[in-house]
């Protein structure tokens, strides 16, 4: 970050040096302040506890100073190109203009050229700033995103069913209690048949529902409401006091990760807390769900993802163990990987699996034929839906919010399904 600073403040001097000698001298000492508390306050954050209810302070700092970096970055690129042309003219010239005019063709538009694409990086570094900021307006702007998904294999008794899913709570984020019962309002108002909420219920501590059971137990729907958990919901993002020497010799002996006891302790209230809301919590196993006579299979499964950094926790095996038979089958699984690494391989007739977990990155473009984000990097499904052969996948953009306090361009969203 310094080296960065350093190499963006050869930009700040040369927009500056026909400024007034005051004028400069007030912009270059801000630029260090600001850069400076950039790099103090990203120093000592990791050993400031936060409240929960103040937590929202750290987590905006942190985006401030992740936006002022990735800004910079941007913008040095535009100055990076200048420099490289500078440098390509000055070595041209010296090796086949030596001793001639040619030697210093770079006069007399070097400065031209390089105030120009020195403003171009600023004012893009600047943008790319700004967005990041306004963004923290957007996290409680939910957005209903419907869709018709067609099956051929679809039970008559099932035909014009609605299903709202939801996705990636994660309570712990919240400082807006109003805004998310706003939120909740919105689903019950499409009045679903059926709502399933697929995991990143918290962010790590069973205990960050407590002040939102009063909104959350309002989601009811007729065929009722179901639940899986995801990655965040296990507690692995926690430096647990019982995580010790003790614990990775039983990891290293069972050859897999293991919750420790107070994992445990937080997972099994956590598994409490969906209960206490009245929604049904599926752990690797399957429901029928009948409507109009018929009946189709819904399938639960726990945290399964082929990214290597996080545990494997489902079992898809025994979750559809029993489902054979059933003429159509849904899937819930969090990580929308897992769509790829095991469903379609192995399970050719599930036919629509629903996932979340990428949030869609909270950050990118969406419009009528284009669709980017920089998730779509590690992701190869990450927002929308998504079609091979006869199944589907739709991966939710997240309720929720974790890590930058905001969204930009992909908003906070609410799916309903009409199954046709």
């Amino acid at each position: 970050m310094v080296l960065l600073d350093l190499y963006v403040f050869q930009a700040v001097k040369l927009l500056t040096q026909t400024a007034g000698s005051k004028t400069k001298l007030i912009i270059h000492i801000s630029y260090w302040v600001v850069s400076g508390l950039a790099i103090i306050i990203l120093i000592v954050l990791p050993y400031l506890h936060f409240a929960q209810q103040h937590r929202l302070f750290r987590n905006t700092f942190f985006a401030i100073i992740v936006g002022l970096f990735f800004s910079k970055i941007i913008a040095s690129i535009f100055f990076l190109v200048d420099d490289l042309r500078r440098g390509i003219q000055w070595i041209a010239g010296k090796i086949f203009f030596q001793g001639t005019e040619g030697e210093t063709m770079e006069q007399g538009v070097k400065i031209s050229r390089s105030v120009f694409l020195t403003w171009v990086g600023t004012l893009v570094g600047g943008g790319l700033f700004s967005t990041l900021i306004y963004g923290f307006n957007n996290k409680y702007r939910y957005r209903i995103h419907r869709l018709q998904l067609s099956f051929d294999n679809l039970p008559a008794g099932f035909k014009g069913i609605k299903i709202a899913q939801i996705s990636d709570i994660h309570s712990g984020s919240f400082t807006d209690k109003h805004a998310v019962m706003h939120g909740v309002e919105r689903v019950l108002k499409e009045k679903p048949d059926l709502i399933l909420f697929t995991g990143d219920l918290i962010n790590n501590l069973a205990e960050e529902m407590d002040n939102y059971m009063d909104v959350f137990n309002q989601v009811k729907a007729p065929m009722g409401v179901y639940s899986i958990l995801g990655n965040h919901d296990y507690g692995d993002y926690v430096s647990w006091p019982d995580r010790n020497e003790e614990h990775h010799a039983k990891e290293k002996q069972a050859g897999k990760h293991l919750l420790t006891p107070l994992q445990e302790a937080n997972l099994d209230r956590l598994k409490n807390t969906h209960a206490e809301l009245g929604w049904r919590l599926l752990l690797d196993e399957y429901v029928e769900l009948e409507k109009g006579g018929d009946k189709i299979a819904l399938i639960g499964v726990q945290n399964w993802s082929s990214k290597a950094r996080f545990p494997k926790y489902g079992d898809l095996k025994k979750a559809y163990a029993g489902s054979e038979n059933y003429p159509f089958k849904l899937l819930m699984s969090h990580d929308p990987s897992h769509w790829d690494g095991e469903v379609k391989p192995h399970y050719p007739d599930i036919s629509l699996m629903l996932a979340g977990h990428t949030h869609g990155m909270q950050f990118g473009v969406e419009i009528p034929g284009f669709k980017w984000s920089p998730v779509q990097y590690i992701y190869k499904q990450w927002a929308g839906l998504y079609q091979e052969g006869q199944q589907k996948l739709y991966v939710n953009r997240g309720y929720g919010f974790i890590g930058y306090p905001g969204r930009v361009g992909i908003l906070p969203e609410i799916t309903l399904i009409e199954l046709v």
